[in-house]
Formats: structure tokens, C-alpha cells, sequence
């Protein structure tokens, strides 16, 4: 009798762990056909659009022209790595106001001033994406981290 009560169990706890599997494959499949639907109709959008022999509108054009070669886009690097030359307007405008308060600052200076200072506040949710700007623009070359985790501007790279 415990023999066939284990062997239920084991069973049921199969059967669960199948259906679990089959339930996120499911899903997966639902999100592709959802995908290839709206490939299939924008596709037809542009077919229709081509056969009527419509161009595309040029602002339309300007527009995803700059999206798509603007920093950032398409795995460009936002934050360049600094160079000998580069100066602070290579940055992003958040960049530079974060990188101007670290330059005024007479010492070292933790993520939670300079979110303070930029009027974000002192909570873990405002500090931490500034501590992750901070953190990259130290991987670049643009600050200096110290061990303490405080930052300061490094000196422009000789040539």
C-alpha cells in the first residue's frame, strides 16, 4: 500500500514538472505567433503601400534616420571612452550635470550627494541608477572611483 501511494506521488510530482514545461513553451509559442502576426501585418501595410506606390514621408525618414544612428542606438556606445581631447560635451546632458557636480566638489564625493545635489533625493531608489551612471562613467575613464566607492573627475589623458 506505501508502495503505491509513493509511486502516486512521485507520479503526480512527474506530471506537475511536464505540465509546468508545457505551460511556458505554450507561452513561448503564444508570444512568437503574436510576434509573426504583426510582422505580417506591417508587411502587408508596406506591400500595399509599394503597389500604390507610396514613399515613404520624408520626416518619417529624418526621424528613424536619427533615431537609429544617434548614440545609443544599435549597440553604440552612449558613454564613449574618454580620449585625449574629449571634453564633457561628449556626454549626454544627465552625463554632464553629473560630471560638473563631481568637478566643483572639493574631495571625493559619494552617489548619494550628487543625487541630492541633482535633486533626486537620498533614497536607495533615487542613489542607485545615479551610483550606475557614476560607475560608468568611471569604467570610461571620465571619474576616478575610489576604494570607499566616492568619485572624482579625472585629469584630461596626455597625448
Amino acid at each position: 500500500m506505501v508502495d503505491v501511494l509513493t509511486w502516486v506521488m512521485q507520479r503526480r510530482l512527474v506530471l506537475a514538472d511536464r505540465a509546468e514545461r508545457l505551460r511556458k513553451e505554450l507561452a513561448d509559442l503564444d508570444v512568437e505567433v503574436a510576434r509573426l502576426e504583426a510582422a505580417e501585418v506591417v508587411f502587408g501595410q508596406f506591400a500595399d503601400a509599394r503597389r500604390a506606390g507610396h514613399t515613404d514621408d520624408p520626416e518619417m525618414a529624418a526621424e528613424l534616420e536619427r533615431v537609429t544612428s544617434a548614440p545609443g542606438a544599435g549597440g553604440m556606445l552612449l558613454i564613449p571612452h574618454r580620449e585625449h581631447g574629449m571634453d564633457m560635451s561628449a556626454l549626454p546632458a544627465d552625463y554632464q550635470a553629473i560630471m560638473k557636480i563631481v568637478a566643483a566638489a572639493s574631495e571625493a564625493v559619494p552617489a548619494k550627494d550628487v543625487s541630492v545635489e541633482l535633486g533626486r533625493g537620498a533614497g536607495p531608489g533615487q542613489v542607485e541608477p545615479v551610483r550606475n551612471k557614476l560607475r560608468r562613467l568611471a569604467d570610461r575613464g571620465w571619474l576616478h572611483r575610489t576604494p570607499a566607492g566616492r568619485f572624482t573627475v579625472v585629469p584630461q589623458p596626455s597625448a
